[in-house]
């Protein structure tokens, strides 16, 4: 079995920035490294797979039909054929020496579920920004000490239910261990937490990395940044924390269950898009945002039970 690392991206069309995201992977120190671009977008890019090159180590998969994110995040999981894969985000990029450290560390922590880096925020011209979501992230992300710390069970699953603080294209996943839970259907903003908690419940464990391996951009076209401003975000998420809750809750990992049951940086989220959605005139919005944000654990897990009948 090949030891290299798959890099995927979801893409959706082509654009400058994409091809940023794709430059940095050919940038890499290190060459040990195979590059697939799965287009979801609604034509094919016929210039894209042409500048793409013929360089072996690297594939343009266009989707016959739109799969939309989730299914389409699955399909990069299905592609990829080395022993760790990561799904890069089409408007990040990764910082020179990712592949070779992951390269390191993974022959450390061979039987590890996943690695997660740091990474360095940055907006859509590519410089370095902090704005409140990433700030509160460095506020409740595990803290690491030295080159790496390893982390598992309940002490993880509480502390991202405290606050999702991972960058999820900063992951980097045992394809052998992931291949087994990938994405489930009906999530698009909280995928990638659900996937961590599944793995976490698996017993998989997280080696957290210090320093950055991807520079992730943020700006408002971004899925999450869109949910926010429409609602859709809080609704999937105060749905999914009352189901989660109770699975955690029946596995023993109360603390966890309890930080799932309040979930307090989602609702803070939510509140902090209100002054906007209100000066845009989006009043239903708005209000619907601030009843899920106040909403008492009981009240989620019926919302949610009310979705399933």
């Amino acid at each position: 079995m090949t030891t290299d690392l798959d890099v995927v991206i979801p893409a959706y069309g082509d654009d400058a920035l994409l091809r940023e995201a794709v430059e940095s992977v050919r940038a890499q120190d290190d060459p040990r490294w195979r590059l697939t671009v799965i287009d979801d977008g609604a034509d094919r890019s016929p210039e894209l797979g042409s500048w793409l090159g013929d360089d072996p180590r690297v594939r343009y998969l266009p989707n016959p039909v739109r799969l939309g994110i989730n299914r389409n995040f699955q399909r990069c999981l299905d592609e990829a054929t080395g022993d760790w894969v990561m799904l890069l985000g089409a408007d990040d990029r990764l910082r020179p020496d990712l592949v070779g450290r992951v390269h390191a560390i993974t022959a450390e922590h061979p039987t590890a579920a996943w690695l997660h880096t740091d990474a360095l925020v940055i907006d859509g011209a590519g410089e370095p920004v902090t704005p409140l979501a990433d700030r509160v992230k460095a506020r409740t992300k595990l803290t690491v000490t030295g080159e790496t710390r390893v982390t598992g069970g309940e002490e993880l699953a509480t502390s991202l239910l405290h606050g999702n603080w991972m960058y999820f294209p900063s992951c980097v996943f045992r394809r052998g261990f992931v291949g087994a839970h990938g994405f489930r259907e009906g999530y698009d903003i909280v995928l990638d937490l659900d996937l961590y908690l599944r793995m976490l419940l698996a017993g998989g464990e997280c080696v957290l990395l210090r320093e950055p391996g991807i520079e992730y951009r943020r700006h408002a076209a971004s899925l999450s940044s869109s949910g926010a401003v429409d609602g859709t975000r809080f609704a999937e998420e105060t749905a999914y924390f009352a189901e989660v809750a109770a699975e955690l809750a029946a596995r023993g990992w109360n603390r966890a269950a309890r930080a799932a049951r309040w979930h307090w940086t989602s609702r803070a989220h939510g509140v902090a898009t209100l002054p906007g959605l209100l000066r845009a005139g989006e009043f239903d919005t708005a209000r619907r945002i601030l009843g899920l944000a106040v909403s008492t654990p009981r009240v989620a897990a019926e919302a949610r039970r009310s979705t399933l009948t």
